[in-house]
């Protein structure tokens, strides 16, 4: 091997030859017949490594340099689980003087982490300390082999919290200004994998990441973009993060939604568009998102064939719908046909409750929006999907039917096409949402209908019809469906249509469950604190009151 022949090569190393111990000329000796004969060698047991540690607390730097650079390329071509005798030698090298040694010692233990046993055993014996202070190194190879190092410790997540408390942070975010694109990535890289728990997050926002990972969005190295959104992403999940990052909204929003590019490889497309998803979840982002151009980008990736972009644009989209002043312009630019299409994924439930869920946001404060929607077939393919979908899927379209139910206009073509056949069966399934917004889709839908043929239709069928649900739910002593169920019968009631009153006189059981909520029950117990402020206390108070006209009719 040419890294260690040199210990014997030349007249000037024949001389510091001579200054060697016995056990270092041993020790030499025996390495060398090593690595010339090294098949089925472990270099990391036994006489090789003791050899190896040998000329490692030499007094020799040429035997240090040495040792480094076998270090170097023996766990170059090979890494697995080590003890704590191989490490302790290479961090001891992290401390020599020596820039060469330095450098190789750095490449060896950034090797060596690529195992997860050797990360946690290396940060165990104190291998940190020698790593950050290298990062401050005017060498630029020593630099980019420490962060590398560091890189790969980051990602254990025992590691994590001990590097966020090591005083790493700020070096890590100085080297991520580095004019050389190695050291860059690893530091950005490094940084990305603290960004894995709130605790870190907050660690490096403090330390002022934040500015720099946003300044380096504009770089052209696909990594770095890579790194820098994705890191940006996961800060952007916590709450008080985006209050930071508003800081740089003026920035931060142009240059993601620029990283929305063809251009930019997939990845960073995806990471970027996830980075906006996660600024979106608050009001001022949603209107930036739009001002700043950014709508027909996501468009264009609702529409890509990669899965991953299509999740990641209508995450975002759906976000950004919440606001209501970003309804109309998201209609306005297109985006229902390609969201109803996206109904029926059926190999992805996560973009198919996007999708519904968006629809959901656009349509609940405007009845011109409902109706463009509606003109998509959207409520055409619900009903023929909603008995296919996952039960996570199916209760978002429910509540998404709910919100339609609610426009007068609509309800003849919700029963036309056969809601209610539809969501009857759902209001018996043991799944509580689906449950709960199947009910309040049928009770939405029986307000001011006009003609109730079709309730007098289902009032047996199917599934035992609208009698079997709503008893069920009259006697479930959950709050809310009782609230649910009577307030949908004072609908029915107050229709005027006497074969709905029959129907219900011909069940005596709905006068005796009335009677119960309207008479048998003390109306006025007052709750506290949440409760007083939840959706069940508040159904709680508000049945007596209905049941009492409902129980008029009787």
């Amino acid at each position: 091997m040419g890294m260690c022949c040199s210990i014997h090569a030349s007249p000037s190393e024949n001389q510091n030859a001579k200054q060697l111990t016995d056990d270092e000329r041993v020790a030499v000796s025996r390495l060398l017949h090593y690595l010339d004969n090294r098949d089925g060698v472990d270099f990391f047991s036994g006489d090789p490594l003791s050899s190896l540690a040998t000329l490692v607390y030499s007094d020799n730097v040429e035997l240090q340099r040495s040792a480094a650079l076998a270090f170097a390329e023996i766990t170059e071509k090979c890494v697995k689980p080590v003890s704590k005798d191989t490490i302790q030698p290479i961090i001891e090298l992290l401390k020599n003087s020596d820039v060469d040694i330095q450098r190789s010692a750095g490449a060896a233990l950034g090797n060596l982490a690529v195992n997860n046993a050797n990360k946690q055993l290396i940060v165990e014996l104190n291998g940190l300390e020698p790593l950050i202070k290298l990062m401050g190194s005017p060498n630029l190879e020593v630099q980019c082999n420490v962060v590398g190092c560091m890189t790969n410790l980051a990602t254990h997540e025992g590691n994590k919290a001990k590097i966020a408390t090591s005083g790493a942070l700020v070096p890590l975010i100085n080297l991520a200004k580095s004019s050389d694109r190695r050291v860059q990535r690893n530091a950005t890289g490094a940084l990305l994998n603290m960004t894995h728990s709130d605790a870190n997050r907050k660690k490096l926002v403090d330390a002022g990441a934040i500015p720099v990972l946003v300044s380096l969005l504009s770089t052209t190295d696909p990594d770095v973009q890579y790194y820098c959104t994705t890191a940006l992403s996961n800060i952007a999940v916590d709450p008080e993060n985006r209050i930071e990052l508003a800081k740089s909204e003026a920035v931060v929003i142009p240059s993601l939604i620029n990283l929305l590019e063809p251009f930019s490889t997939p990845r960073v497309r995806c990471q970027a568009t996830l980075a906006l998803r996660n600024l979106a979840s608050d009001l001022t982002f949603q209107s930036s998102i739009v001002e700043s151009g950014g709508l027909p980008y996501l468009l264009d990736l609702l529409k890509s064939h990669s899965a991953n972009l299509v999740l990641a644009a209508v995450a975002c989209i759906r976000n950004i719908s919440i606001h209501p002043e970003n309804e109309n312009v998201i209609v306005g630019k297109g985006f229902l046909p390609p969201l109803v299409d996206l109904l029926d994924k059926f190999d992805n439930e996560e973009i198919q409750c996007h999708a519904v869920s968006t629809l959901r946001n656009i349509a609940a404060t405007s009845e011109n929006n409902k109706m463009k929607i509606a003109k998509t077939g959207a409520i055409e393919k619900c009903k023929n999907l909603i008995n296919k979908v996952s039960p996570t899927v199916q209760s978002d379209f429910t509540a998404f039917l709910a919100v339609l139910a609610l426009d007068e206009n609509l309800k003849p073509l919700l029963c036309k096409v056969g809601i209610i056949e539809v969501l009857i069966p759902l209001t018996h399934v043991n799944n509580i949402e689906i449950q709960g917004n199947s009910a309040a889709a049928l009770g939405n839908l029986s307000s001011k209908l006009g003609n109730y043929d079709p309730y007098v239709k289902a009032w047996s069928e199917p599934d035992g019809g609208i009698k079997d649900f709503l008893l069920s739910f009259l006697k479930s002593e959950e709050p809310t469906f009782e609230h649910i169920a009577t307030w949908m019968m004072l609908q029915l009631l107050e229709s005027g249509d006497p074969r709905l009153l029959q129907l219900f006189k011909d069940t005596p059981e709905f006068k005796e469950q009335i009677s119960k909520f309207a008479f048998g029950r003390n109306s006025q117990t007052e709750g506290s604190g949440s409760e007083a402020d939840s959706l069940t206390y508040k159904s709680r108070r508000a049945v007596p009151a209905l049941a009492s006209r409902v129980y008029s009719y009787f």
